[in-house]
């Protein structure tokens, strides 16, 4: 399978994003996101009624996750709110360079 992707994408003229050979870091952090998502909402919130209710229910536990979530690593803040923090102390860098 792997092999006909590749010769796919070369057809496609697509560079595929990949890391070096025996490299497992590029699928990690989608695998332990899916992981996450699967455990907390689709596993324990189901069983769903229909596609559109888990999808709404993704939409919402997306923004839980990214915008209300309290991250310990960061501070215990939300990870919208660290990235916020980022790009402002960094405007804050480039306006005193």
């Amino acid at each position: 399978m792997s092999i006909r992707y590749t010769e796919r994408l070369a057809e496609a003229g697509i560079e595929p994003s990949v890391g070096s050979v025996g490299d497992s870091y590029d699928n990690a952090l989608a695998e332990t996101i899916n992981g996450l998502y699967k455990t907390e909402l689709v596993h324990c919130q189901g069983p769903w009624r229909n596609m559109q209710d888990l999808e709404m229910a993704t939409f919402g536990w997306v923004d839980w996750f990214n915008n209300r979530r309290l991250l310990g690593p960061i501070g215990n803040i939300p990870p919208a709110e660290a990235e916020e923090n980022f790009y402002a102390q960094r405007d804050v860098l480039d306006m005193v360079a």
